[in-house]
């Protein structure tokens, strides 16, 4: 079974692969590679839908030539909190910004997103972002501007009038709320066409089909959401440690 990094090739035959819509293990198969390997580089470069193998390759290799600089030193150098190992971070938000992607969000607004998402604070300014993902304040700036357009994310100003990007307990339930009134929307629109199609022919029966499925379906997501949105106030309980045995 070959071993190290994938090559450009073999990245064109994930490419292909997906385009053909095959299982990951299957594409692993046809590699002679572990399906966790191709799980994590199609996850990490947008996702099947997204996947494209010359920009996974370049992203590849931006990595590796991120790793061969030697590491800041002195007060500025930044340093993972709790002893977490940096690389294993980064490489984490990746595989984070490309589930984001895989339901539709642009690269950058991604992988902003799940930097906030990944920081304990839950907040970053513009600058620090831009610090953090290594792109320019502009890429920055658009991709914010998309966030707060969906809700997804809120601003405040800290004690110095800098402006700080949020993510807080409660920005997923109201997204998930969005989500569901959007889905309803389509139920009232599809009845609509149940009108102007005539009932009872077959066009107007598709609709009201159509109707009452999202309408089973948003129903159903707002009163998860409600009854789950505890979770997100809740910190996860911590397995206590076994009790010392007698020497």
């Amino acid at each position: 079974m070959p071993g190290g990094r994938l090559t450009q090739q073999e990245r064109q035959q994930i490419a292909l692969g997906l385009a053909d819509g095959l299982a990951y293990a299957e594409v692993a198969r046809r590699l002679e590679r572990p399906t966790s390997t191709v799980t994590r580089e199609v996850m990490r470069n947008g996702g099947p839908a997204a996947y494209r193998a010359d920009l996974a390759h370049r992203a590849t290799e931006r990595r590796a030539h991120r790793r061969r600089q030697p590491a800041p030193r002195g007060p500025q150098a930044a340093s993972q909190a709790h002893g977490r190992d940096d690389e294993a971070v980064r490489e984490y938000e990746e595989v984070f910004a490309g589930v984001f992607m895989q339901s539709g969000l642009p690269t950058m607004t991604a992988r902003v997103l799940a930097a906030l998402y990944t920081t304990d604070v839950g907040r970053l300014t513009a600058a620090e972002l831009a610090g953090r993902l290594q792109v320019s304040p502009a890429s920055v700036s658009k991709a914010i501007a998309f966030l707060e357009s969906q809700g997804l994310i809120r601003r405040e100003r800290d004690e110095r009038r800098r402006e700080r990007y949020i993510v807080d307990d409660d920005v997923l339930y109201q997204s998930t709320m969005a989500s569901a009134r959007a889905t309803a929307h389509l139920g009232e629109i599809a009845r609509q066409g149940v009108g102007v199609l005539g009932p009872g022919t077959p066009a107007a029966a598709r609709l009201e089909n159509i109707a009452r499925f999202v309408d089973f379906i948003s129903e159903s997501i707002a009163r998860a959401a409600d009854q789950a949105r505890e979770i997100l106030h809740t910190k996860p309980e911590r397995p206590e440690a076994p009790p010392a045995t007698a020497p």
